[in-house]
Formats: C-alpha cells, sequence, structure tokens
C-alpha cells in the first residue's frame, strides 16, 4: 500500500510547492516528479541519495538535473500521508537555516489545521 502525497497549503490557499514546481525548467520537472512518485512508493523506506534526514520529522527530497540541485522539505503525517511544504534549488553545501524555518513553520501550521501534534 503506497503513500499519498499532498502539497501544503496555507490559510489563503497558496501551495507553495506548486508554484515553485512552475518555475523549473519544463526539462527538469521530469526528474522532480519522478521522485515525489518513488517517495509514493516505497514511502519512508525511500533511501538517499533520493530523501534524507533533516531535522526531527522534517525531510528533504533530493533531485538533480546536471549540477543543478532541487530540494523539496517534507513531513510524514500521522494518515500515510506526505506534505510537500517547501521547495527551493540548492545553491550552497549545506541546506539553509532559513529554508529549514520556512518548511518547520509550514509543517507547524499544517499540523494544527489538522489538529496533530508535532512530536
Amino acid at each position: 500500500m503506497g503513500w499519498k502525497v499532498e502539497f501544503y497549503t496555507d490559510e489563503t490557499g497558496r501551495r507553495p510547492v506548486e508554484e515553485f514546481l512552475r518555475q523549473v525548467p519544463e526539462s527538469h520537472l521530469g526528474k522532480i516528479h519522478q521522485v515525489i512518485q518513488m517517495l509514493a512508493e516505497r514511502g519512508p523506506n525511500l533511501p538517499f541519495p533520493y530523501s534524507s534526514q533533516v531535522e526531527g520529522r522534517l525531510r528533504e527530497l533530493r533531485a538533480h538535473f546536471g549540477r543543478v540541485l532541487y530540494r523539496i522539505l517534507y513531513y510524514g503525517d500521522v494518515t500515510r500521508t506526505f506534505v510537500l511544504l517547501h521547495g527551493f534549488e540548492k545553491r550552497s553545501e549545506k541546506l539553509s537555516m532559513s529554508e529549514i524555518a520556512i518548511a518547520l513553520q509550514r509543517m507547524a501550521l499544517d499540523l494544527k489545521m489538522k489538529g496533530q501534534q508535532n512530536d
């Protein structure tokens, strides 16, 4: 049984990861969609280099196209659903604390809207 993958939606109806994906060159989208599909199929067993731990429940999906590195930060909720929180082009060796902070804030809001705890 696979996992569901959904886009985080804020209180105004915006879906930041969808907005990010619309800005990615079309020739690069296939790789990103492939990794998202792998996440749905393999769930928490999706191995490195496609997925890795960031902090607590927060994880990152990893896709690249040549030298361009894409990251989508996500978490899994109690309903076997992965929520894609924040997408960006990674331009430095380590994940930026500001990118992580955005994802953590969205995760906290998403959990609150769903009435779940952030363990």
